[in-house]
């Protein structure tokens, strides 16, 4: 197993409906959910905002189908990695390239889920968020410990809040990397595992 072949997940393609939820995704992301109107996603697209019903119901079943999407498309990413063969620190390295490819390829996805899963995770058609999230996390715990049992990992150090700290430094991330910037995503994973492996201590 090879592992930086991280790809993000597949999103949306070139249909009228994906490109409508591009912007949304974009306009959550940067203006905030509540703060975006159907008005704005409109505006951004070139309609009229009664055009937008003809595609979705509601702002809500927008931002419904992004989250689901994308985090069913990231699970499935996950899943397939963890399924392959190899070494769990072959698998781990597989999903922290995948996650910092995500966050390339779907910054807006990444910061909205970011940004809104807490609040929305309570709502009765968000259940989905909570779920999947749970499931991600058990994932990347079975990875984790499976590498404690073969001694690649350390086994003085409590999993979960070692998956809570990678998870939440990976993640966050997607604030202030730059998909145009001089640090490709692929190098940011690379550098983010040498100090998670080797820390900032020379010699």
């Amino acid at each position: 197993m090879t592992p930086r072949t991280g790809r993000a997940p597949a999103k949306n393609g070139g249909t009228r409906r994906g490109e409508l939820l591009g912007i949304a995704a974009q306009l959550f992301a940067t203006r905030g959910y509540s703060q975006t109107t159907v008005r704005d996603i409109a505006d951004e697209a070139g309609i009229l905002s009664g055009s937008l019903y003809h595609h979705f119901a509601s702002k809500e079943d927008m931002l419904r189908e992004i989250l689901k999407e994308f985090m069913d498309d990231l699970l499935a990413a996950f899943t397939e990695i963890a399924g392959k063969d190899g070494t769990p620190r072959e698998q781990f390295d597989a999903l922290v390239y995948t996650a910092f490819a995500t966050i390339h390829e779907r910054p807006f996805a990444v910061a909205l889920y970011q940004n809104e899963s807490a609040v929305v995770g309570s709502l009765a058609d968000f259940e989905f968020v909570g779920k999947t999230s749970l499931k991600i996390e058990k994932l990347w715990l079975s990875v984790l410990q499976a590498g404690r049992e073969t001694g690649e990992f350390r086994d003085d150090l409590e999993v979960s809040l070692v998956y809570r700290f990678i998870r939440d430094t990976v993640w966050s991330s997607v604030r202030w990397y730059n998909p145009r910037g001089k640090l490709r995503h692929d190098v940011v994973a690379e550098q983010y595992l040498a100090m998670l492996y080797g820390g900032l201590l020379a010699g």
